[in-house]
């Protein structure tokens, strides 16, 4: 049974190690992950490496092929079309309970964000300023799991196709659309504000939808 738990507490530095590098999009979809190599990386032996990969296809990032090894998962079309509607749900109950408790410098760091997103240029700053203008409409709802269902469904979806989301997006729609989500904050308009966000991520998806369907075709 010690033994067992000492297995355990080896194989969480692996597991959180892993699901970084696949979050932040160091470890691509499709990149084998040798258990020798990732063992001698660690200084352990290949068990606790194997519990790692294992919870990590639990969790959806890892993938294992028959005879083949693990490599990291890459999401299907569909797969990434239903996180949206999860993400719909979840973002717009955690709008809903925001939007009352938000103060002038939430506010002030959201408009912030937008101006910003306005002036940069590349797809890979539109989807970072993108997470935090969401993440600083959201924090002030004061639901921390909520908002950590929020990230985990972020990190699910994964850096490639959050770029390529933003990517289909574009600038303009989207700029313009968290404008005018956050002027129903400002108006402290609840139902408005979560109604305009609705239809964002719901435009978002269609358009997600037709460039995978392309992708695939």
């Amino acid at each position: 049974m010690a033994e067992m738990k000492d297995e355990q507490l080896t194989a969480d530095p692996v597991y959180e190690a892993l699901k970084s590098a696949i979050i932040a999009g160091d470890l691509a979809p499709g990149e084998p992950l040798r258990q020798d190599e990732i063992a001698r990386q660690h200084g352990i032996s290949k068990i606790p490496v194997r519990e790692a990969l294992l919870r990590l296809e639990v969790d959806g990032f890892v993938l294992f092929r028959k005879n083949r090894g693990a490599i990291v998962r890459e999401l299907s079309a569909q797969e990434v079309l239903n996180l949206l509607d999860i993400r719909e749900a979840l973002e717009c109950k955690a709008l809903e309970l925001a939007v009352p408790l938000m103060i002038e410098s939430d506010l002030a760091s959201a408009r912030d964000v937008i101006e910003d997103y306005g002036r940069e240029k590349t797809v890979e700053a539109w989807s970072r300023l993108n997470i935090r203008f969401h993440q600083i409409l959201y924090e002030p709802c004061g639901n921390a799991p909520l908002l950590q269902m929020i990230d985990d469904l972020r990190a699910r979806i994964g850096p490639v196709m959050r770029l390529h989301v933003t990517e289909t997006s574009g600038l303009e729609r989207p700029n313009a659309e968290h404008k005018a989500i956050l002027q129903a904050c400002i108006d402290h308009d609840t139902a408005r504000a979560v109604e305009l966000l609705s239809q964002h991520i719901q435009t978002t998806r269609k358009e997600t939808a037709a460039k995978l369907l392309r992708r695939s075709a």
